[in-house]
């Protein structure tokens, strides 16, 4: 077949309104592209919270029973159960079942718990290693569920109260004395954990924020007002949630989420932390997600207090940060978060726990009302469609408008958008399309991508001209090498990179495949992979190629990832030159597959074969 040279490109929006009336989305038609492909799609939704069932159960049923794993089973039991039974989750425990298996879970902790307070990872007794992370965590479990109804012996919740007023006193090994940041994260939890028993430090919050702050470098411009990057961020996530009901804590809220506001990683859909602990992270069980989480938590407290609303006549109250801002990031963490998942989970059981933790107060927060409401789509003054959404449902809904319809109305029209009656909407305006020039720029909206031709067997077979053409020798072996760049974490990536129609692919999979020569210059990038299945264990392996899977077909390569983190990232692959003549060579992409919005490509590419 000949194929048409031409690249895609796709752009969207996304919002989230409670409010009947219309949401008007200005729709400016692409010029210049094939009407053919793409067009409008408008999606639809009444919730966020889709298919949490497999994380609760991964919770649930985790094998292994030290006082983590109990513990973040009965925080998630005690807080998302209200949830997964307002969407009617399938293969939950029955509520017998639950209460079992609660009632025997705080009687094993009971078991564990010392005359200090403290519990041990797997005995009462001392062991190795002494975690005060986990006496932190524990003390959670034991004080949310006994704020929800459950039977929780009020001795145990008693003995633990000193240790965690004192948390400091008992991270004197050399492990926590190493890191700052440890210690400092997990007096935060404290002081979290302390708040939710009705005993608010907000003096020793301030104080941890000034110390943080203390040992801190100073920014270039010489910035007093923000905390700077040592105090970790799930560490600010546990403090703002202290103080954010404290009417004398305005100032140290703004200036909190003002700072994460600033440090957010973004996309037009997602949105995430990142931090680091170094070598002390196994203290603590750290992972980003479960960052994004706390964080997410924190936020939805902040925004329920009003310090981060504005008012018409004075603007933010003390100056706080914009409600819009606060509002906004709010579903953007959401909808990274549930892209992170894998097989419907978080990869352990702090992510899980922490993470549902946090849905749970956004299903409160956002959508606490039986979802009863009407939507109804008009194109200028052409009506599209309408869908109704009744009661509890994961499904989204999709409305495409073919671009050769765009093309034909031309110019700009309105896209309304109207809600009439209860529940929360959540949409998705999207734009894709393929444009008819064939000399495209190199475009970064998430991903840097460069691209070059090698020579494999003789210097001389390929060379770039001056004007930035290729030419390369018929029969000549051809090493193609990409380069990518993921300057944020990315989600279900996809490389793809379009052939020279002269050039067929080597496949050094099948049999009939020549010997291909190694690779001098350094190959596909290997990547390390962390798991942290259990408490205080992680495992680690090397993967030859930083993607999972790959495709060789006529006219492309194709690599996958399900997640990608930041960095730089080399993908190569060897073709011959079999055909001469000159060839236009679209651009190679990269782009999350399931947000197209985010994506980079190199510029278009000529090659002549002779």
């Amino acid at each position: 077949p000949v194929w048409t040279p031409a690249t895609t490109e796709a752009f969207a929006t996304y919002g989230t309104t409670d409010q009947n009336g219309a949401i008007i989305q200005p729709i400016q038609t692409p010029g210049d592209v094939y009407p053919q492909f793409g067009g409008l799609e408008v999606t639809t939704s009444s919730t966020q919270l889709q298919e949490l069932t497999d994380a609760y159960i991964y919770l649930a049923t985790y094998p292994y029973e030290c006082s983590e794993q109990i513990a973040s089973r009965m925080i998630s039991t005690a807080a998302l159960r209200d949830v997964l039974n307002a969407f009617k989750a399938k293969d939950m425990p029955t509520a017998a079942e639950l209460e079992a298996k609660f009632k025997r879970d705080v009687q094993i902790l009971q078991s564990r718990q010392r005359d200090d307070g403290s519990f041990g990872l797997w005995i009462k007794d001392r062991e190795r290693y002494e975690y005060p992370f986990l006496t932190v965590h524990v003390a959670h479990a034991l004080a949310l569920a006994k704020a929800k109804g459950y039977k929780v012996p009020d001795e145990m919740l008693n003995r633990t109260k000193p240790y965690l007023s004192n948390i400091e006193s008992h991270m004197n090994d050399q492990w926590h004395k190493a890191s700052p940041e440890v210690r400092w994260t997990i007096s935060a939890y404290a002081l979290y954990v302390r708040d939710m028993m009705g005993d608010k430090d907000v003096g020793k919050a301030k104080k941890l924020l000034a110390e943080a702050k203390a040992a801190s470098p100073v920014s270039p411009d010489g910035e007093t007002t923000m905390y700077n990057t040592r105090m970790p961020f799930e560490a600010l996530g546990w403090i703002l949630s202290v103080l954010a009901n404290d009417k004398g804590s305005a100032t140290e809220v703004e200036s909190i989420v003002r700072y994460l506001m600033n440090r957010t990683t973004e996309t037009a859909g997602a949105a995430n932390f990142v931090t680091n602990y170094g070598d002390g992270g196994w203290l603590i069980m750290y992972s980003n997600r479960r960052a994004d989480g706390v964080l997410l938590e924190a936020l939805i407290k902040v925004r329920s207090t009003g310090f981060s609303r504005p008012t018409a006549e004075d603007g933010p109250p003390n100056g706080g940060t914009p409600n819009a801002a606060v509002e906004d990031l709010i579903p953007k963490l959401v909808r990274g978060l549930l892209a992170h998942r894998k097989k419907g989970h978080w990869g352990s059981t702090q992510e899980n726990v922490f993470i549902l933790l946090a849905l749970d107060k956004y299903f409160n927060a956002f959508e606490k009302v039986t979802p009863d409401f009407v939507t109804r789509i008009w194109l200028g003054n052409t009506y599209a469609g309408e869908e109704a959404f009744k009661g509890r449902s994961i499904d989204s809904n999709v409305l495409n408008i073919p671009m050769s319809y765009l093309v034909d109305q031309g110019g700009t029209s309105n896209l309304f958008i109207d809600r009439q009656g209860a529940g929360r909407l959540y949409y998705r305006i999207g734009m894709k399309y393929a444009p008819k020039n064939l000399k495209l720029e190199p475009a970064d909206y998430g991903f840097t991508v460069l691209r070059k031709y090698e020579a494999v067997d003789n210097k001389d077979d390929v060379k770039q001209n001056a004007d930035g053409t290729w030419t390369i020798k018929s029969g000549a072996r051809v090493r193609v090498r990409l380069t990518m760049v993921a300057q944020a974490r990315r989600y279900h990536v996809a490389l793809v990179d379009q052939l020279p129609a002269g050039l067929e692919i080597l496949n050094p999979e099948l049999a009939t495949t020549e010997a291909i020569p190694p690779d001098t210059g350094g190959g596909n990038t290997s990547v390390m992979e962390v798991g942290s299945r259990s408490y205080g264990r992680n495992y680690y392996w090397w993967r030859m190629n930083w993607f999972e899977h790959q495709n060789f077909r006529d006219e492309r390569a194709e690599a996958f990832s399900s997640l990608l983190w930041e960095g730089v990232y080399n993908y190569t692959y060897v073709a011959r030159a079999t055909t001469p003549g000159q060839f236009v060579v679209p651009p190679a992409k990269a782009e999350e597959m399931y947000m197209p919005e985010t994506f980079g490509r190199t510029g278009t590419d000529f090659v002549k074969v002779e």
